[in-house]
């Protein structure tokens, strides 16, 4: 049972989405979730989380790799790079390259590393769009996983992650029963038993055209262009945080 996780990434893995205030950066996430269990399983268990919110790949790698090797843990998580998906332009094969020097030299460690695929955004009329982009990032991130030994989360595969009942209403980011599911695969894929359960939300409720739209209309005025206004302003929601757990700590079990 591994004693020391360390947790790196952008909003997914900080806990967006997944509110509670009594926590560091006000969010609880799929990580926390998973490291309560954890704890559940070793007295010896503590836990960091590097992850914030808004961060591209390269600042992940370049603000997170060294203080998470420092720590020396023996489980470590990486997700990064949807938010360089949604850039207009981005190069995948220079981001694999850079990921897959990072995902080696975690490797070189001993620890046992989890990576992530990204989401099928099939049924979203946004994220339909990046499908392409992803499934490429996604095929580079098992070739990675293959040739390091890392474990692989594969979130495309996951056809839960398509209700929208499982995301916050910015549709970016997971809600707490989204965070549940990506934590259950987690642990799932890690073998570790664990007492957690998907929700049970019965059939999707038919949504009529004008709803869809009138739906569509009010995301776009409440989430997309405020978030458009960021990235002309090259201002970023995480710009004024720091990591959640930058240190390695024991995990209170308040689930």
């Amino acid at each position: 049972m591994s004693k020391r996780l360390v947790s790196l990434g952008d909003s997914f893995t900080e806990g967006v989405g997944d509110e509670d205030p009594t926590r560091p950066n006000g969010v609880r996430g799929w990580a926390d979730r998973v490291a309560e269990q954890l704890a559940l399983r070793e007295p010896e268990f503590s836990y960091a989380n590097l992850a914030i919110r808004g961060r591209l790949l390269g600042q992940v790698l370049a603000e997170q790799l060294e203080p998470a090797l420092a720590l020396e843990p023996d489980l470590i998580t990486l997700y990064a790079g949807g938010n360089d998906l949604m850039r207009p332009k981005v190069d995948i094969d220079a981001l694999a390259d850079e990921y897959d020097r990072a995902v080696g030299r975690l490797a070189e460690t001993g620890a046992t590393v989890v990576l992530f695929t990204g989401v099928d955004g099939v049924e979203d009329p946004l994220f339909r769009r990046m499908r392409g982009r992803t499934a490429i990032y996604n095929e580079h991130t098992r070739v990675i996983a293959a040739r390091h030994g890392a474990l692989v989360v594969d979130m495309w595969a996951l056809r839960a992650l398509r209700d929208r009942r499982l995301w916050s209403a910015d549709r970016l980011h997971l809600n707490a029963l989204g965070h549940n599911e990506i934590a259950i695969a987690v642990l799932d894929v890690l073998g570790v038993p664990h007492e957690l359960s998907p929700a049970a939300l019965g059939p999707r409720p038919a949504v009529p055209p004008r709803q869809q739209r009138a739906e569509n209309l009010r995301w776009a005025k409440e989430h997309a262009l405020p978030w458009i206004k960021r990235r002309l302003r090259g201002e970023s929601s995480g710009d004024t945080l720091s990591p959640k757990r930058p240190a390695l700590a024991p995990m209170e079990n308040r689930a």
